[in-house]
């Protein structure tokens, strides 16, 4: 189930790279495939073929040339795109049947004529709305469209499978051994993915030795099989089918979301619970997430919705979207105020109650004053859409009041920032206000300079980022000093209110403060009247059960997990979407009556950090890297990270537009007047 999981996921990568690569064999004339005509000399066999004079023809394909590759980069009116490529690759098949390299290519343009493109497409990010709208013909054509992919792309499927197996036969592309079995399983649609795997790794060898274009068309076909599978007019789809409806009648139905089904609750919608969630998706099992909020936060890119980068839409995805299609899960808006281990019910804020068997709590974590919760009005921290919004209003309030600040030092104090905590958040946060206030702000006011603004970066400690390697923390230190942020180590801060803050005695003139020095975990240890560390965060077993309560889990930062290498485990999205995925694996083995998985062992894949335009740091083991190398890697890693492939491409395009231009393009004031 994980690798057909895993396989679905790459769909919408797939589908790019076939549309990129028709893009450029259209760009190129289809040449070392298919030997598309350049002139009036060179048709008329294809005039033949296609009962068309040959100028015509000419004429055609200089057209297609101009205007298929740039609609097939985008994604955007693929079907038209395609249906060129499918009447030439077809006509060119049937006028030269000693080559298959047109039967691909028009098995591949029958497929976006039928299905259009993937969800990595114009066409996909605005369907919705050109569909729902009162341009003519629009609403009509949605519903042909809809019904054209519904009723057609089976049977689209069926002839790709039947025309690989076709190819396979005809030209004898692989062993004698599996000459007849291959072919057969892929017509029949019967361990479809299974059969196709040999195939591409086949096909990946000597793609890496060739130099025509049909071993890639071939390798292209393959995967697309791989990923949307078999399709409805198979037998794989066919036994499913029957094995659903087997489960049904032992009482384990999947797929849907039934009460008298073993109940799961999950308490949180972060990397944990959603990853929680997810890995339930095939398991016999009702799932009830619980959430304050009804969208799933990316919390990394918080600092850069709070100093103007990006919006709040940008880094957030309503849970229930994200559950769509997997119905065996509910989603419930609330907050958890109390949990009976001895009824195993949990009790809402808004009075109601829920029932469980098994709880998986992922509550996550919130700020950590150190005994000074009293400085929380002065330097909110960030965590929430809330704080965030809260602080990008701060931040150009600040530049605004400066603007009409007639007393110089009143002034100064408007254009200081301070930052109070050097680990990743604060760094990434301290970088970002200096690039707004040196690149962002540029040229937009007229009494004062925003790129005299002073932001000041304070660790108490002897270095920034103390669980980086030490070569990174310099590294980190040298890039913020190059974006003119005053780092201080050393002492801690001694008092904070909203006329600035002590440090070392000395006392320094700031209206603008943020906090990113430390977080606790909710209170799930207090619910549960359980052990807890000195952050506050539920000390779990090693299959991350709370004590004493084995169908209790903890995860994410709720959870004090001393799995990595006799170490706790960090605080990062990676060990938080680990924990979740495991604890969905002990549940499955319950239920199933399987032995338990071994204890959780978290896997480091490694930590970044991004300092500003080009600076970043990351740790990859015993790799290391800094500058722009790692900045790109930090933009590609979160870039996957995001829930949703609208907020990947919304990200992705904002992030290199911003790039070229230094642009800002969110520095709006909200919630409330100046």
């Amino acid at each position: 189930m994980r690798a057909i999981s895993i396989a679905n996921r790459a769909a919408p990568v797939v589908d790019l790279l076939i549309r990129l690569w028709l893009a450029q064999l259209t760009i190129t004339g289809f040449a070392g495939l298919v030997e598309w005509p350049a002139g009036l000399s060179q048709t008329p066999g294809l005039a033949e073929a296609i009962v068309m004079p040959p100028h015509h023809i000419a004429f055609m394909l200089t057209a297609a040339r101009l205007i298929i590759p740039p609609l097939l980069l985008i994604g955007f009116a693929t079907r038209l795109a395609a249906l060129p490529l499918l009447a030439l690759s077809a006509a060119a098949y049937s006028a030269n049947t000693g080559q298959d390299a047109p039967l691909l290519v028009a098995l591949l343009a029958n497929w976006y004529v039928v299905t259009g493109a993937g969800p990595l497409s114009l066409d996909h990010l605005i369907a919705g709305g050109i569909y729902d709208t009162a341009l003519p013909l629009a609403p009509a054509a949605g519903r042909f469209l809809t019904r054209l992919n519904r009723a057609a792309r089976p049977v689209v499927v069926l002839l790709i499978r039947c025309g690989i197996a076709f190819v396979l036969l005809r030209y004898g592309m692989i062993s004698a051994g599996a000459a007849v079995v291959l072919p057969a399983l892929l017509a029949l649609g019967l361990a479809t993915r299974l059969a196709v795997l040999p195939l591409l790794a086949t096909t990946g060898a000597a793609t890496m030795h060739a130099t025509s274009n049909q071993h890639l068309c071939w390798m292209l076909l393959l995967l697309l099989i791989l990923t949307i599978g078999p399709g409805a007019i198979s037998l794989d789809a066919f036994l499913a089918t029957k094995l659903r409806r087997r489960w049904t009648v032992l009482g384990m139905t999947f797929g849907i979301w039934d009460p008298e089904l073993p109940h799961v609750v999950i308490v949180g919608g972060g990397f944990a619970g959603v990853s929680a969630a997810r890995a339930l998706r095939n398991t016999p099992c009702a799932i009830t997430l619980i959430d304050q909020h009804n969208y799933h936060l990316f919390q990394p890119l918080l600092y850069q919705v709070a100093t103007a980068s990006l919006s709040p839409a940008d880094i957030a995805t309503p849970i229930r979207a994200l559950f769509r299609d997997q119905p065996n899960i509910r989603v419930m808006l609330g907050r958890v105020k109390a949990i009976d281990t001895e009824t195993n019910t949990i009790s809402l804020a808004a009075g109601t109650s829920l029932s469980y068997e098994t709880l998986i709590l992922a509550t996550g974590a919130r700020h950590a004053y150190f005994g000074h919760d009293d400085w929380e009005n002065a330097a909110p921290g960030l965590k929430t859409l809330d704080d965030a919004t809260s602080m990008r209003r701060r931040i150009l309030l600040a530049f605004e009041r400066a603007e009409t600040e007639p007393n110089a030092a009143a002034r100064q104090a408007l254009l200081t920032f301070c930052v109070i905590g050097g680990g990743p958040t604060g760094v990434e946060l301290a970088g970002a206000i200096a690039e707004l206030a040196h690149h962002g702000l540029t040229q937009e006011f007229r009494a004062v300079d925003p790129s005299q603004a002073r932001v000041l970066l304070i660790q108490a400690g002897d270095r920034l980022l103390p669980t980086f390697p030490q070569s990174l923390s310099q590294a980190a230190a040298r890039a913020l000093d190059a974006l003119g942020v005053e780092v201080r180590l050393g002492p801690a801060v001694e008092a904070v209110d909203a006329n600035g803050l002590t440090l070392a005695g000395e006392h320094i003139p700031c209206v603008t403060t943020f906090w990113a020095a430390g977080v606790a975990a909710s209170q799930a240890a207090a619910w549960l009247g359980a052990p807890c560390d000195r952050a506050g965060r539920l000390i779990v077993a090693a299959d991350l059960t709370a004590p004493g309560q084995p169908s209790i889990f903890a995860v994410g930062d709720t959870a004090s997990i001393n799995a990595w290498r006799g170490q706790l485990v960090p605080g990062l999205a990676p060990a938080a979407k680990q924990a979740g995925e495991y604890a969905a694996r002990v549940i499955r083995a319950r239920l199933a009556g399987r032995p338990a998985p071994p204890p959780f062992r978290y896997r480091h894949a490694g930590s970044l950090a991004t300092i500003g335009r080009r600076a970043a740091v990351a740790e990859f083991g015993r790799i290391r890297l800094s500058g722009a190398i790692a900045w790109w890697l930090w933009g590609a890693v979160h870039i996957l990270f995001l829930a949703g492939n609208r907020n990947r491409l919304v990200v992705g395009v904002q992030w290199f537009w911003a790039y070229l231009t230094f642009g800002r393009g969110t520095r709006l004031i909200t919630g409330g007047s100046a």
